[in-house]
């Protein structure tokens, strides 16, 4: 009786999904454009469990990724970054993705998403999708756009040229603890790059954000923080973060094994940032500076917010400031957003800079032209930065393919919107969700001739010969800076990501000091030769894990070795 119960609602089901998925066909064919059908939504909450098993099983499978039906293909969270450009390239510049629960209109199209992006009340984002990443409460990612601009004035006020000075020597400092550590490990290779990014971009931002200073720890070598520290519950706060998202922290903390470990991290992290906005609070109270990181501004929006719900006498006045509750919730999203994505930013460099001899060679020659006799430690950010043209370009080469956020998701608002694509004019009622491909439009190949190499000097105006360059043809050079609706891995328009500045700053500095001195290859295996070392790499770079930003699988699958030049 159970089973017929079961098969009977499993039938009824599919049954309701296939007619709401033809419904919604029906509608998305007043837009006259193609359409692919997608049986199950990608937001559906058993899917997201599931869809890393299934997948899990289909790669192991002897079939290319084109193989697969485009709805197969497109069930895949985060199926972006195997497709490249080849759906736009097939299917043109607008297409609509149709599911039993929304249509989802894509686009790469940079006139187009010119539009999108800037036109933000009447494109707005999936607050509602958006709803899992108030982790610890409402933040800048989650927020309304009326509700935007109090969370970004104080999200942007930190991050001036005071904090950059503070991040580049930050950033030297960690890179050259990780530099020591990769040289100690000699012939055996670096226990794993990937961990040790993680490991540098974190405590750049603990130390530049919230003052919080730790020396750079190898992956192989103990970390003498106390369990529950700071590092750690951040760490495994971000290692788990879907779990997390999902399943609340105390119902974690009573399941038996490391279900229970993950939930008491998610409540330390939380102890962890009560307790700084406290210190932070009681010394600016006490009229001391403070910090002077994140958490300054932070305490000052709490103090504007709270002397603004007491004034009663002016209630329809706009929102000030920030509320405990926020504060905690962006101070999460400067963790999450602003930690993993360098980090993950700077693994692939490393791997790619690995694979790539020549490229490191052009980029010492240019560090060496800058800095001269002097050692990189010793020289001023504000001189040096804007002079590593080629430490920016192997930056943004980097970014241009492997994004860290491959599509910018947004919602129609505000009744019925137009959008010109091409010669095409689209009517889209509230509520149709659009996509703009990001990794689609930086791949392209009607705006990136090779569009899919990696190739840093494409960023190079007037470039200086390979041979023996002369300082003259070095400093003569120009980094260029594409149309930003072609590429914008920081996102574009009114809510480019705040941290920009700090990123580009932090992974320059590490760039620079790495390669001033030294250099990275990739360790063979016995009898392995040139092209079966590409080939491993290629596999590795292509072997990514997309729950929720995009990073490496398995990097370790890939060992590198760093040597003095």
């Amino acid at each position: 009786m159970i089973v017929e119960l079961l098969l009977g609602c499993a039938l009824a089901y599919i049954v309701w999904s296939i007619a709401c998925l033809e419904a919604n066909v029906r509608k998305a064919r007043d837009f006259q454009v193609p359409i692919v059908r997608l049986p199950i939504d990608a937001n559906n909450v058993l899917w997201i469990l599931l869809q890393p098993h299934v997948w899990k099983i289909l790669d192991g499978l002897p079939f290319n990724w084109s193989s697969y039906p485009r709805f197969v293909r497109f069930s895949r969270r985060g199926w972006y970054f195997a497709e490249r450009a080849k759906a736009h390239e097939q299917l043109g510049p607008v297409w609509a993705l149709v599911s039993p629960m929304a249509i989802n209109l894509h686009f790469a199209d940079p006139d187009t998403i010119r539009d999108i992006v800037t036109r933000r009340g009447d494109f707005q984002r999936p607050t509602k999708e958006l709803k899992l990443l108030e982790l610890y409460g409402p933040c800048i990612s989650t927020a309304k756009w009326e509700e935007w601009p109090r969370h970004r004035k104080v999200m942007a006020t930190p991050f001036n040229e005071t904090i950059m000075k503070f991040v580049w020597e930050e950033s030297i400092r960690q890179a050259k603890g990780m530099v020591n550590s990769w040289t100690s490990a000699s012939t055996a290779g670096i226990p794993s790059y990937q961990k040790d990014t993680r490991a540098l971009s974190l405590n750049v931002l603990a130390a530049a954000g919230f003052r919080k200073s730790y020396d750079f720890c190898g992956s192989d070598e103990p970390v003498a923080d106390e369990i529950g520290s700071y590092r750690d519950s951040l760490q495994t706060v971000l290692d788990n973060i879907i779990l997390l998202m999902l399943v609340p922290f105390n119902v974690l903390c009573v399941i038996p094994g490391n279900y229970a470990r993950i939930g008491k991290a998610g409540i330390s992290f939380k102890r962890h940032m009560v307790k700084m906005l406290d210190d932070e609070t009681t010394a600016l109270n006490q009229g001391k500076p403070g910090s002077g990181g994140i958490m300054t501004s932070f305490v000052r929006a709490a103090d504007m917010h709270n002397l603004d719900s007491t004034d009663v006498s002016s209630p329809r006045a706009a929102k000030k400031g920030l509320s405990v509750d926020e504060i905690f919730g962006n101070l999460f999203v400067i963790n999450f957003a602003g930690h993993d994505t360098t980090a993950n930013t700077l693994a692939f460099g490393m791997l790619l800079l690995a694979a790539h001899p020549d490229a490191q060679e052009w980029l010492a020659a240019e560090i060496m032209f800058v800095t001269g006799d002097s050692p990189i430690e010793m020289l001023d950010y504000k001189d040096l930065f804007p002079k590593l043209k080629r430490c920016r370009a192997v930056l943004y080469e980097t970014l241009r393919l492997y994004p860290p956020v491959p599509a910018l998701p947004s919602i129609t608002s505000h009744g019925m919107q137009t959008l010109n694509v091409g010669e095409q004019t689209l009517n889209i009622p509230e509520g149709v969700n659009l996509t703009v491909n990001l990794r689609a439009m930086q791949m392209h190949p009607q705006h990136w001739p090779d569009g899919e190499a990696w190739k840093p000097s494409r960023w190079i105006l007037n470039p200086a010969p390979a041979n023996s360059p002369s300082a003259d043809q070095i400093a003569n050079e120009q980094l260029i800076v594409p149309s930003k609706h072609i590429f914008f891995p920081w996102g574009e328009g009114p809510q480019i990501c705040p941290g920009k500045k700090f990123a580009e700053v932090e992974a320059v500095a590490v760039l620079g000091y790495l390669f001033e001195a030294h250099r990275i290859m990739v360790k063979r295996n016995p009898g392995e030769n040139d092209d079966a070392v590409r080939k491993r790499v290629d596999n590795c770079l292509n072997d990514v894990d997309l729950e929720m930003l995009l990073r490496l699988r398995d990097a370790d699958r890939v060992t590198l070795i760093c040597k003095e030049a």
